[in-house]
């Protein structure tokens, strides 16, 4: 992509996008909740659909002129209902976090209670963080994992459940390396009369290529991003049964949002498409192989990680132990000057501040998908390790900035 006619209008965006480009190229992407897409859901986020107002829903559009937006939209359902077997889907949320507002604008009222996995055990922000719109409508009580285990102590949440009596219980995580048993949290739910919402954000593609047991049909309500582990357009997803159907619908449009942004849902109907195929299967596993292995080297390495290791996409190492000196921020920034890109992150039990935090959070989907197996993964997690141990030392940096390139060299992204 040449951005020629952006250089064109705007020189200053063309030279940033152009950067932009070279920096993905040239860097190893690890923040979790990142991807790389295909270059056929980049084209259809770029298409026309820009243009167009489509709001409400296909065949209701208070707009004319939506017969192709409405094809595009009902593609995108139709393929979510096949991936992850939901009975109803509404694709328009603009990310994870509408979609989590869709849900209790449709069924809490401002005030009600929210229960959820604390932040710095790895919950979200949109959960119920005080700073978020979600901590400022409703009552929040947080449950947290164990932080011997780094594990969530389902009876725990349920005691905590039974003494807080929320309307809503909130499932699913954005650092949380462990599946989630969520037939365990729906009982919870079940038992104080509460909603049950999991939000599979980070592991949507994980769910519907089966290498994550899948919410869909067990909580009440299920949402999640297109734009990570399942490499779809940029955005967010609504599941649920038929009988909420109508609640959610209203409650994202007019509720919580306006015109839908058809550009991005022709990148989550490409996206979930491509998901469809059997090589997404193959490329989910790798997703988890390449993060178990990531794990274990940093383990054999001194990293002590939260919860012993993953199952998922993600591994979460606590310094405190390891590396006490160091923090999660300085950390990423000595990571990301060699070309390795991840982010600093709490830990359970955590002891420092969420801006300089005791933990680093580190991701696989987007390695995975430009080709590292598990060879690679191996030598990430040494040059992770060379670089985290000798903090300050240029020489090293220089060295293992070298080795990143080489790995970029060797899986280019947008040849």
């Amino acid at each position: 992509m040449s951005y020629d006619r952006v250089r064109a209008a705007d020189e200053e965006v063309a030279d940033a996008l152009v950067g932009e480009r070279e920096r993905q190229n040239d860097t190893l992407a690890m923040i979790a909740s990142e991807n790389h897409v295909s270059e056929a859901v980049l084209e259809a986020q770029g298409s026309e659909l820009t243009n167009k107002y489509a709001e409400g829903y296909p065949g209701e559009r208070y707009y004319g002129g939506c017969e192709y937006a409405d094809e595009v939209e009902e593609l995108a359902i139709e393929r979510a209902k096949e991936l992850w077997g939901a009975e109803h889907v509404n694709v328009q949320p603009h990310s994870g976090s509408s979609a989590n507002m869709g849900v209790y604008f449709a069924v809490l009222e401002p005030g009600d209670k929210i229960l959820s996995l604390d932040l710095t055990h790895g919950g979200h922000l949109s959960h119920g963080h005080s700073v978020n719109f979600a901590g400022k409508l409703y009552e929040v009580q947080h449950y947290e994992v164990d932080e011997e285990t780094g594990r969530i102590d389902y009876n725990d949440l349920a005691s905590i459940a039974e003494e807080f009596q929320p309307d809503m219980i909130v499932s699913g995580f954005s650092a949380y390396p462990r599946q989630v048993d969520w037939e365990a949290i729906q009982e919870a739910a079940d038992r104080v009369g509460a909603y049950h919402m999991a939000d599979i954000a980070h592991i949507t593609g994980l769910v519907a290529a089966g290498e994550h047991p899948s919410p869909v049909g067990v909580a009440d309500f299920v949402t999640g991003s297109t734009h990570k582990t399942i490499r779809a357009g940029r955005g967010g997803i609504i599941m649920c049964a038929d009988e909420y159907a109508d609640a959610i619908d209203t409650a994202v449009f007019p509720g919580a949002q306006g015109g839908p942004l058809m550009h991005n849902v022709a990148g989550k109907a490409v996206g979930f498409g491509e998901a469809l195929e059997p090589e997404f299967k193959e490329y989910a596993a790798q997703v988890v192989k390449n993060a178990e292995v990531l794990g274990e080297t940093l383990k054999e390495n001194g990293f002590s990680l939260v919860s012993g290791g993953t199952d998922t996409h993600l591994v979460l190492a606590d310094l405190r132990e390891s590396h006490p000196d160091t923090t999660g921020g300085e950390a990423e920034e000595a990571l990301e000057e060699v070309g390795i890109v991840l982010n600093g992150n709490t830990v359970p039990g955590e002891t420092r501040s969420a801006f300089n935090p005791s933990g680093i959070r580190a991701g696989t989907p987007a390695l995975t998908t430009r080709g590292f197996e598990e060879e690679e993964m191996r030598k990430v997690g040494d040059l992770i390790t060379r670089v985290v141990d000798n903090i300050g030392d240029e020489e090293v940096y220089a060295e293992v900035a070298a080795e990143v390139q080489e790995l970029c060299d060797d899986h280019p992204l947008y040849e």
